[in-house]
């Protein structure tokens, strides 16, 4: 007799690979693997995926295709909010995780499994954020760790499998690599320390093209809706634009950040579309915002940036986070050009009917005709009262 059945969330990577043989060989579980795909893999690469995980012995595969709602409900806010952990890192994997746990679940109920795996290790955030999901929408399920749970390196794993005769790839297993709609992780040896960095071939994309392109961005209400004149769903448009730019290289870097669990860690990735998206929504945004709308626009993305990062995507506070952010791209539509280079991007200029840079009112630096320099000078009698005031009581100057 098994244990019963156990639903692991499956991406076809070194640590999902040992999980299924190992609940299946050595704890009885009849193993149901499930694949929610963030908007990552190719049709051809869902079906190899599919391929191992027979190959491993599950009883059953499902691919779960979650790419539209990730983006109505998460990817559209990291644009809306020009959301880059520590300036840096746009969020790739840690946006989608909620969204993969939530469709594991979803599937643990449709086949009445009493048991949950992923495989987490217990050193990074993603353990936290797939056992927060389980434990607030399906408290009664039983959540198992094997990574986590036995301490294992990825040596150790790759060594269990071939044991038990699995072929694969191993040399490229030396790097853990996450992909989806929103950029591409990508953890090895060398992000383990702080001086090293990952070289060359441990990129998927390689550069392709050289000399310079030009790309033109349309925006309505904040939402990418056309590339190079050519009118596209924002899924279809993010695509384009990975398309484009990934081919000159664009869009890699590291993070260093302060884990959920308190410790700081280091993860490469490649995020050519989102670091393009964000930096010519922001340029559009600083004309058409205005400097208040901008201000406390910044201060709830941070927040809603950093709840995302720990798993906090349920709380009831996003939504309400939302519902400013929705509000505030009412006049955030025009087009922005963007310069492609070998490992480079240059935002150039934008276009809008809601420009607030208006030539009606003034020129800066030049003219203006909203003003006289009477209205300056009175102005400024005024604003400088306050610190008047304080010098001349403290015998400051």
């Amino acid at each position: 007799m098994t244990k019963g059945k156990v639903v692991l969330a499956f991406s076809g990577g070194l640590d999902t690979s040992y999980c299924a043989k190992y609940l299946s060989d050595e704890k009885g579980f009849d193993v149901y693997s499930v694949i929610a795909n963030t908007g990552g893999f190719s049709a051809a690469e869902l079906a190899e995926i599919e391929r191992k995980a027979y190959n491993l012995g599950v009883c059953h595969h499902e691919t779960v295709d979650v790419t539209q709602e990730y983006y109505n409900k998460c990817i559209k806010y990291m644009i809306f909010g020009n959301i880059l952990k520590n300036n840096t890192y746009p969020l790739s994997v840690s946006s989608e995780r909620t969204f993969q746990a939530m469709a594991t679940m979803e599937y643990a109920k449709k086949i009445g499994a009493r048991y949950i795996a992923h495989g987490s290790t217990g050193a990074g955030n993603d353990q936290v954020r797939f056992d927060l999901v389980f434990q607030i929408m399906m408290p009664d399920v039983a959540v198992i760790t094997p990574i986590r749970d036995m301490k294992l390196s990825r040596e150790a794993e790759i060594e269990y499998l071939k044991s038990k005769g699995v072929a694969d790839d191993w040399e490229k297993k030396t790097y853990s690599i996450n992909k989806g709609l929103w950029g591409t992780s990508i953890g090895g040896r060398e992000t383990l320390s702080s001086d090293t960095w990952l070289p060359d071939e441990a990129y998927p994309s390689r550069l392709k093209k050289n000399g310079e392109e030009f790309l033109e961005m349309k925006f309505e209400k904040g939402e990418l809706v056309e590339v190079n004149c050519e009118k596209l769903t924002p899924v279809e448009a993010i695509r384009r634009i990975e398309e484009i730019a990934s081919a000159y290289a664009i869009g890699r870097d590291t993070h260093v950040g302060d884990t959920i669990i308190g410790i700081k860690g280091r993860v490469g990735f490649e995020a050519a579309a989102p670091l393009i998206l964000i930096k010519a929504h922001h340029l559009l945004e600083k004309h058409a915002l205005t400097k208040w709308q901008q201000y406390w626009k910044e201060q709830l993305a941070n927040w809603y940036g950093m709840l995302l990062h720990e798993g906090q995507y349920l709380e009831p506070v996003m939504r309400n986070i939302e519902k400013f952010m929705d509000d505030s791209q009412k006049y955030v539509s025009g087009k922005v050009k963007v310069r492609l280079q070998p490992y480079r991007f240059e935002v150039l200029g934008v276009t809008s009917d809601h420009d607030l840079m208006n030539a009606r009112f003034a020129r800066y630096g030049e003219e203006n005709t909203a003003f006289t320099g009477d209205d300056v000078i009175g102005f400024t009698r005024i604003l400088s009262n306050q610190m008047k005031i304080y010098g001349a009581v403290n015998n400051e100057w």
